[in-house]
Formats: structure tokens, C-alpha cells, sequence
């Protein structure tokens, strides 16, 4: 019997192993198996197909061993990950690298072991061989961590390879296990003493001996009989006692100690609820849902900000539980989910299970094996919550389908999770939802040519009303203060009003940092990072500069490096430069601050959100974290720092993008009692972005920018794929993107755009060439299209010259 095994490396192929006869029972297609690759390697594959002998060209090596009882991915998973590969370029062992949780990747740990044929030690060693082989022979093996221990130097593989070369040892490679249940000590009574008269007997005839060991048995007995079971760490927290009293009555035999595999996560009671009503539109919204499915499994509700999508799902989400189906209910960001856990678990309690990247590896095991369980459940989870075994799933909801988060940048797979998500569910037969206030372009063209149904919910829940958008021309404050150009007189002025309501205010502004560039007046010099051509941020509470696109910290500039002068000035305004200044003019609000460098931790999130909901803060300033999917009551105000920054990126999405962050962070405003009120400060007032944004007219803009995105051949009219050589000299990444590009434009149908490099042209000491292809939607096969495309790729990679150039695709761009 010979097997396909997928193993988590870039391969270009999977390859092929034999299974010992004595192993081929066991083997089903999703079961673990060791392997070994090269001399000595062994990795942790999974069988994606069984072959027959007679597909044998070539006498493959045996499997080591099989590592599961039963499959840990379902054959259905195998097929999809097999089309994320196809689709985005990469390889299937790329997939299983993103999919599977990193603690059921079994590692493979080198071992040095004595050669028992080996000539006894003698002149021909130095000292540290000496010592090395000594221990060798008298333990057998040694793991690297214990020969560097034993050594007391850090490059011990010097001495190894010595050892090797000579014959006194050879290199083995033991499979790990890194999944470790969490195991609970608890303490029960011997079942001797479960019998009332011998307990009381026991207690009476106890003596003076040991008076703190009876107070433990007391504590312990009480506990057993107000709480039930009784663990190991309970007990001695809340009798106070020692481990060695605890002991004492385990060695008398009194108290037995069990321990037992238990959750990380534990699950809450089951209990569904609804502690709301649907309104009629809602009604009728999912009415008109439930019909659109019956022609197409892919459904859009376009439903503006508050009107209540979040009751739509869970109302659906209920009836499929009640059915025993599971639900993926997919989010763009960590930071939403913290939100909706609550108002999900309100209504479904246990049921509702959450998966994303915070989670420490042991965590999403567990949850893996409780997905793959099949039981009904409702998984809350980022895009990575995608890749989980469903075994019953019924419908995937993808809530705020235009964010952009939904794709996957690096490493490989660079998928979109929404398009991946439609394709799963066609797969097992389940229902897709997108839903958004300001969709994709390309879903709500799908949506008009009935590629997918369409459901339109136009007013806000209790139909509180929309909230009126000012535009405030900030040129007429250039001539003023710092103060003044961030918070203008006019948004001053309002938020001073709905603070002395107790009402709470958000603050917008996409970038973090207190400056985002120095330059210096002299002679215009702008401090940069060493290792990517790109302007260094400062943090003033890190007080340092630091590049955001490689981390490099560095010490504030005082002296121009370019001609020696101390005069600098700052450009632009950062979060943090703008919580300081409302501290400044609100010195009696209290003010927080949410981007990547405020909210770290796994809980912070939840923390930060919590304490504004409950009204513990007054101002919230933050980047796009605060404008995705949040609800706060008491919110009226919403203010928009710097709309011209969000018009002014080189991408055809620029309006798109900069319409729906506007509509987003608007509909923060007033969605309960409907006088909330937004404030963007712009330069450029007349831009039809910003005219679209006050009428709340999301079909105007689409109407306007279809015909534009027609005339130059951009998504929804054709497929793009973005093209990546990277290499430390700046001539051999563009020569190999020029070969690429000399090969590209062979492609029947397509168009391919000269190659360039972007605006950071260098990221990591590694220089960027780029190239844009251009696929029509019709007229053109997409899959001999891709495999050409990677034939190309793989032809300029296998020529010496860029064997060392990084070429990559990035399909469906964002």
C-alpha cells in the first residue's frame, strides 16, 4: 500500500510513502503519520490519499509510525485545502501549516547517539570531543539542550559534527508530542469513610494528634458538601493549610487524590434564550433570507449600521442549534469578538465556543477536537477559525464582508476568507451570509447579476434615525495652534456639549504613534529606518522612533544626519499625540486610548470595551479598531480627525475604502436614542466620497465608481494577481520580475503591467519588485491560466541566477 502525505513544508508536490503491512489497517485518509524526509528528518504528515502498488514508479521509503486512532481532518477538508492551494498558488503543505494548531504538529528533536561500534576514545579528540564522547558512552544518548549544558558553550555543533565525522556517534530524530491536557488534582474520601458510622467514628476517636490535620479533614468535608467536588488547590485555599498536612491525611489513607483531563475552556450550560423581539423589518429581512437561499447558497443582507444584522444571525443561529447543526460565525477582528461573545452567549450559553490567535497552542487543540467532535456549537472566530474540522456545519455567517482583515498577507496561504468560506460551505452543503452596512463592491455586483440573493434592510432597529454627517474644512485652521488643526473649534465645542450630558464621544484616527515623520527645515531630511525605506514613527511613550513595518526601534533624532542642523519639525498626528491633547483641553474626562499599542494583552480588549460600555470612560480615540461592528449606548459624537489621509492611498479602492470607514465609524453615533451626530475635518470638502458619506448613499457611490472600475479593468471585472520578487540587491529582484514579466505576457487573454516597485520599495533589507496581471472574468480558463502562471514562476526560480530571489503570488489582492 502506498500513501500521499501532505507534511507542512513549500513543497512543490506532496510526496509518496509505503505502508508496512502491518500498519495498512490503520491508515484512512487524515490520519497522522511520521515520515522521514532526507537522511534523517521526520516530520508529522497527514495521509491525503491511499494509492494502489501498482502507481509505484520508484521503491519509496516506509512510514515510521501512525500517530492517531482516528483522523483529525475529515476527507471534505482535505478537498478544500487541496483548492486553497490551486487557487491561491501555494502548496498544500502551506495550508496545513495555517490549518492545524501548532501543538498537533509533532516537532522532531535531535538526538546524538552512541555508535556501540565505535573505537574507545583516545588522542585523536580535543578536549570538548573528549568530554562529549565519554558521556555518550556511558548514557547512550543525549538530547542537544543536555550536550550544551554539558559543554557550557553555545555552538556545540562544531563538536558534533566532529564526533560524527569520526565515527563515535549518529544524529536521531525523535518525534515529540507538544499537547499536553490540563490535568486537575482532586481530593475525594476514601470510600471507607463514605459510610456515616465509620466517618463519625473516625472524627471521635481522632486525639490530640495532628489537630491541624483534622481541621483540614473538617474544611475538607464541608467543602464536599456545599460545592461537591473538591479540588486539590480549593482545598488548600480555603482551609489554609499546607501541602504537607494534605499529604499526611493521602499517606494515612483518609483522603485519596485523583487526577483528571480537563478543558482549558471549559463550556457553560446549554440554555437557549432570546431576550429580544425581531422587529417586523427584521422579520421580513429574514424572511426574504431564508427565500434567496432557495436559489443560491450565498446570500448578502445589506442592512445600514444599527439596524440590527447581529438579531438576524442570531435568530438563525438558534434554529440550526436546535437542528444539532454547527454555525461559523466569522468576524474581522480579535477585538469584536469580546462584544459579541456576551450578547451570543446571552442568548446561546455554552454553545458558543471562540477561536482565534490568542489562544495559547494547548487552548486550540482543545477547541479543535470539540469542532471535530461534531457537536452542535457556534464558533465565533477570526478568519483563522475557518481552517477548524466541522463535521455538521450548516451555515457560515461573515459579518462586515468588505473588511479588509478577512485577507490573509503573510505567510502563505494569502487567502481571502470570505471567498474561501464560500467555496467550504459549497462543499458541505451549507448556507453562506455576508453581511455589511458598506459592502464589497465585487459582493454587491455578484448580488445584482443573482450570482448571490440580496436582502436590503434600510432602516435603523426602534427606527432610530441615521446621524446627520458635518463636513468642517480644517485650511481655514492652518495658520493655527497644534491644538486647534487636530481638535477644530467646532468639535471642541461638541464634544464639550455631550460631555456635560453624559454622553460619551469616539475620536477616529487610522494611524497610531504620537508623529508619524521628523523632517528637518533645513535641508528637508526625514529619518528612516536602516533596514526598509519608510519614515520612522515617534511613540512618545516609548520615547523612540520605530519603523511599523519591521519594529526596529531607535533613539529619538536631535541632530540632522544629512547637514548637521538641530531644527526639526513634526508632520501629521498620531494617537497618542491626540490623547494627549484632548487630556489637555478635557482635563475632567476620562480617556483612553485603542490601537495595536494600547491593547496587547489576550484580555485587554474585552477590558477596555467593558469599561467604556459601563460608562467608566468618557472619550474613546482610537484607529479602525473602534469603527468595526461596536456597540456603546451612551455614544452621540463621533469625530473624524483627518479624512484627507484616508483619500489620498495610490489604489483603486481608494473611495471604496475611505466610504466605508466614514459610514462605519458614523454609525457609532446614536444607536439607541438617535441624536448622535458625526464631525469629519477635511481639506478636501467638495470630494464626492465625503458628499456620498453625509447622504448615507452607499448605491451612489457604487454607481459611480463601477463605470471607472470598467473603464481601467479592475475587480469586479477582472481578476487580479499581484507578483513579488524580493531579494537583498535591488538590480536582481527587478531583473528577475522583468524575466517574469517576459514570461507573464505569454499568457492568452491577460494583461500584465510593466514591473515597479511600490512606494516602500524595501522592507526588511529586502528590495520589492512588483507586477499586476490582469485576468478577465470571462472568455479565459482560470485554472490553466494559474497552472501556466506557476509554471512560469517555477522556471525563473529554477535559474541559478534567482535561485535566491523570493518570488511569490498574491491572488485577489487587497
Amino acid at each position: 500500500m502506498l500513501v500521499e502525505v501532505i507534511i507542512p513544508l513549500a513543497l512543490r508536490k506532496n510526496y509518496t510513502w509505503s505502508v508496512p503491512a502491518a500498519l495498512e489497517k490503520t491508515i484512512v485518509p487524515g490520519i497522522r503519520v511520521e515520515v522521514t524526509l532526507g537522511k534523517s528528518k521526520h516530520y508529522a504528515g497527514i495521509v491525503k490519499r491511499i494509492l494502489s502498488d501498482e502507481q509505484k514508479e520508484y521503491t519509496p521509503k516506509d512510514i515510521v509510525q501512525v500517530l492517531d486512532e482516528e483522523p483529525i481532518v475529515s476527507s471534505l477538508q482535505l478537498q478544500w485545502w487541496e483548492w486553497m492551494a490551486s487557487y491561491y498558488l501555494c502548496t498544500e503543505g502551506e495550508v496545513m501549516q495555517a490549518a492545524i494548531p501548532a501543538n498537533l504538529k509533532l516537532s522532531s528533536e535531535s538526538i546524538l547517539c552512541w555508535n556501540e561500534m565505535a573505537p574507545n576514545p583516545d588522542t585523536n579528540l580535543s578536549e570538548q570531543e573528549y568530554l562529549l564522547a565519554e558521556a555518550l558512552e556511558l548514557r547512550k544518548s543525549l538530547k542537544i539542550a543536555e550536550i550544551q549544558e554539558l559543554l557550557d558553550i553555545t555552538n556545540v555543533y562544531r563538536v558534533i559534527r566532529q564526533l560524527i565525522d569520526k565515527d563515535y556517534a549518529f544524529i536521531w530524530e525523535e518525534m515529540k508530542e507538544k499537547y499536553q491536557p490540563k490535568q486537575v488534582a482532586y481530593i475525594l474520601l476514601h470510600p471507607t469513610y463514605r459510610i456515616e458510622s465509620s466517618l463519625e467514628k473516625l472524627l471521635n476517636n481522632w486525639g490530640k494528634s495532628g489537630p491541624k490535620q483534622l481541621e483540614l479533614l473538617l474544611a475538607f468535608i464541608h467543602l464536599q458538601q456545599t460545592e461537591g467536588e473538591v479540588t486539590r488547590s480549593a482545598l488548600l485555599e480555603k482551609s489554609g493549610a499546607s501541602s504537607a498536612q494534605l499529604k499526611a491525611l493521602l499517606d494515612k489513607g483518609i483522603l485519596l487524590q485523583e487526577k483528571r483531563n480537563e478543558d482549558r475552556i471549559p463550556a457553560g450550560p446549554k440554555n437557549i434564550s432570546l431576550p429580544f423581539t425581531l422587529s417586523s423589518a427584521q422579520q421580513n429581512s429574514l424572511q426574504q433570507i431564508h427565500t434567496a437561499w432557495q436559489e443560491n447558497n450565498v446570500c448578502l443582507l445589506h442592512g445600514v449600521t444599527s439596524s440590527g444584522k447581529t438579531e438576524i444571525y442570531t435568530s438563525l443561529i438558534l434554529s440550526l442549534l436546535e437542528q444539532g447543526k454547527q454555525v461559523l460565525y466569522m468576524l474581522p477582528e480579535i477585538a469584536l469578538t469580546t462584544q459579541i461573545i456576551r450578547r451570543l452567549q446571552q442568548s446561546l450559553g455554552g454553545y458558543v465556543c471562540v477561536y482565534h490567535s490568542r489562544f495559547n497552542a494547548n487552548e486550540r487543540v482543545e477547541i479543535w477536537n470539540r469542532v471535530k467532535s461534531g457537536e452542535p456549537i457556534v464558533v465565533l472566530g477570526a478568519r483563522s477559525a475557518l481552517m477548524l474540522p466541522f463535521h455538521q456545519l450548516e451555515l457560515i455567517i461573515c459579518d462586515e464582508e468588505h473588511d479588509a482583515s478577512y485577507k490573509q498577507q503573510d505567510p502563505a496561504p494569502r487567502y481571502h476568507a470570505r471567498d474561501a468560506a464560500i467555496y467550504l460551505a459549497q462543499l458541505c452543503g451549507a448556507r453562506v451570509l455576508l453581511g455589511s452596512a458598506t459592502p464589497s463592491l465585487e459582493s454587491y455586483t455578484n448580488a445584482l447579476q443573482k450570482k448571490f440573493g440580496l436582502v436590503t434592510l434600510r432602516e435603523r432597529f426602534n427606527q432610530v434615525e441615521l446621524p446627520p454627517i458635518q463636513i468642517i474644512d480644517n485650511r481655514k485652521t492652518e495658520k493655527s495652534s497644534q491644538e486647534d488643526r487636530i481638535i477644530t473649534q467646532a468639535l471642541r465645542t461638541a464634544i464639550t456639549d455631550k460631555l456635560s450630558k453624559g454622553e460619551q464621544v469616539i475620536l477616529f484616527q487610522n494611524r497610531r504613534g504620537y508623529d508619524p515623520y521628523q523632517i528637518c527645515l533645513t535641508c528637508g531630511w526625514i529619518p528612516g529606518c536602516r533596514d526598509c525605506n519608510v519614515s520612522l514613527t515617534f511613540h512618545k511613550f516609548k520615547h523612540r522612533l520605530i519603523c511599523h513595518y519591521c519594529g526596529q526601534q531607535y533613539a529619538p533624532v536631535t541632530v540632522c544626519n544629512a547637514c548637521g542642523m538641530h531644527d526639526f519639525s513634526t508632520r501629521n498626528f498620531g494617537t497618542e499625540k491626540i490623547e494627549e491633547i484632548v487630556s489637555q483641553l478635557f482635563p475632567q474626562a476620562r480617556i483612553a486610548r485603542m490601537d495595536q499599542d494600547a491593547v496587547k494583552g489576550k484580555h485587554q480588549h474585552d477590558n477596555l470595551i467593558q469599561q467604556f460600555e459601563q460608562h467608566q470612560l468618557d472619550i474613546l480615540i482610537g484607529t479602525q479598531m473602534v469603527v468595526k461592528g461596536l456597540h456603546f449606548d451612551k455614544v452621540n459624537l463621533v469625530g473624524i480627525l483627518d479624512a484627507d489621509a484616508l483619500l489620498q492611498f495610490a489604489d483603486f479602492r481608494v473611495n471604496e475604502r475611505a466610504f466605508q470607514l466614514i459610514e462605519q465609524v458614523s454609525g457609532r453615533a446614536g444607536r439607541t436614542a438617535g441624536e448622535g451626530m458625526v464631525l469629519v475635518q477635511a481639506g478636501q470638502i467638495h470630494h464626492p466620497v465625503l458628499t456620498y458619506a453625509q447622504q448615507h448613499d452607499y448605491v451612489g457611490l457604487y454607481q459611480d465608481e463601477l463605470p471607472k472600475r470598467k473603464e481601467f479593468g479592475y475587480p469586479p471585472f477582472t481578476r487580479l494577481i499581484r507578483f513579488y520578487c524580493k531579494h537583498r540587491e535591488d538590480n536582481l529582484a527587478g531583473e528577475a520580475a522583468r524575466h517574469l514579466h517576459s514570461m507573464l505576457q505569454q499568457l492568452p487573454g491577460c494583461r500584465v503591467l510593466d514591473p515597479a516597485q511600490p512606494p516602500v520599495n524595501r522592507v526588511r533589507n529586502q528590495y520589492i519588485w512588483e507586477l499586476l496581471l490582469k485576468i478577465p472574468r470571462e472568455g479565459v480558463a482560470l485554472g490553466k491560466i494559474k497552472h501556466a502562471i506557476s509554471r512560469a514562476m517555477q522556471a525563473v526560480q529554477s535559474n541559478q541566477r534567482f535561485s535566491r530571489v523570493r518570488i511569490y503570488a498574491d491572488v485577489d489582492p487587497i
